[in-house]
């Protein structure tokens, strides 16, 4: 029996690499693409007369709407915003409003100010500084995917082949139909689409792995630790399938009791201490 609080101990607090904190290469790429309409726009920057220039700019030069979302760290090309006068939602993909009303949209956001007054000196530097900030909550995702890397690295060191023996992002009803098994009872019949992120073919078994790091706490980890408790219960008199949890990182720490719920149920719970101690040779294979 392996011991929880000995192997909990051993989690890590990161697995970032030097591109995890900020994908500047796609920051770069954003604010290239809006490159010239900002520098239209950059002739506002210290106006005396900004309404009527921009109004100027708009009907000259349409396409900087686009540009301007992104100077209220918004991704999206529609915005909603309401006051006294009413609730409006402004399209800055195609213009729905007349020009003067866009004219008091960047008044009452506070951009006009931010020109006018000289806070910012560039819109094209500011843009990247909005960028690299909006690009740090993608760092999530790229934890996750750190962790499917780290995964898929021990998969090819143990031999295994991918499209040969270990498959990426398989969905259930992927995965029945190449080998004709039935995951009924973890589809609900058909009704439920799950996808793993990668599956081994071992000698007699399928495995259905799924890889994540969690280096702070909060509400998922316990709903991901309830989820794979329940795949593992559905899946326990299942012969020819086995489902595998890799995970780590000391945001487990908050939510223990969970991730030991799991831990007392699923046999293939593995750490990337696990990994480095040849799991994927001596159990996958």
């Amino acid at each position: 029996m392996r011991d929880f609080d000995k192997w909990l101990a051993a989690f890590r607090p990161s697995i970032a690499d030097y591109k995890y904190y900020v994908d500047f290469d796609k920051v770069f790429a954003n604010v290239e693409a809006i490159k010239i309409p900002l520098n239209i726009l950059n002739s506002l920057i210290g106006s005396k007369n900004i309404e009527q220039e921009f109004e100027d700019i708009l009907r000259k030069y349409p396409e900087t709407l686009k540009c301007i979302p992104i100077l209220l760290a918004k991704r999206e090309l529609e915005i909603m915003a309401m006051d006294e006068e009413g609730q409006f939602s402004f399209d800055f993909n195609r213009m729905n409003y007349a020009v003067s009303d866009y004219t008091k949209f960047m008044r009452k956001t506070g951009l006009f100010d931010l020109m006018e007054n000289h806070i910012v000196n560039n819109l094209v530097d500011y843009a990247t500084g909005v960028e690299t900030g909006l690009d740090s909550n993608g760092r999530k995702n790229r934890g996750g995917h750190l962790m499917e890397n780290l995964v898929e690295s021990y998969l090819i060191k143990a031999g295994l082949i991918k499209g040969e023996t270990y498959f990426k992002e398989m969905y259930i009803h992927e995965i029945e139909s190449k080998w004709g098994i039935d995951l009924s009872s973890i589809s609900n019949n058909g009704g439920a689409e799950k996808r793993f992120d990668f599956v081994v073919k071992g000698k007699d078994t399928i495995y259905g792995i799924e890889t994540n790091f969690y280096s702070s706490n909060g509400s998922k980890l316990n709903e991901t630790a309830r989820s794979y408790k329940t795949i593992t219960l559905e899946t326990k008199n299942l012969g020819y399938f086995k489902f595998v949890w890799f995970t780590d990182g000391c945001g487990w720490n908050s939510a223990r009791n969970n991730l030991k719920e799991t831990f007392d149920v699923l046999e293939d719970l593995y750490s990337i201490a696990d990994l480095e101690d040849g799991i994927i040779e001596n159990r996958l294979k």
